[in-house]
């Protein structure tokens, strides 16, 4: 089991990722996030599916990116 301090800044830290994310949302829809040419969507009547196949490829490499400047700079 996890002491009470270790799973506070566990929380804490979850909670500033998705803050984050919830900014990265926010402002990548404006710039067409979600709408880029390969992610597929379909709307038939009140039923709307998409699948944000290239949004998730973009989002995954510069999160990679990010990420390993991040790492590097704190090793």
């Amino acid at each position: 089991m996890l002491p009470v301090s270790s799973l506070g800044k566990t929380l804490v830290v979850l909670g500033i990722l998705i803050f984050v994310v919830g900014i990265v949302l926010m402002v990548g829809s404006r710039f067409g996030l979600g709408q880029l040419p390969g992610d597929l969507s379909w709307r038939r009547g009140n039923t709307s599916v998409a699948f944000p196949i290239m949004t998730s490829i973009v989002l995954s490499i510069v999160l990679t990116v990010v990420l390993n400047l991040i790492l590097r700079f704190f090793r």
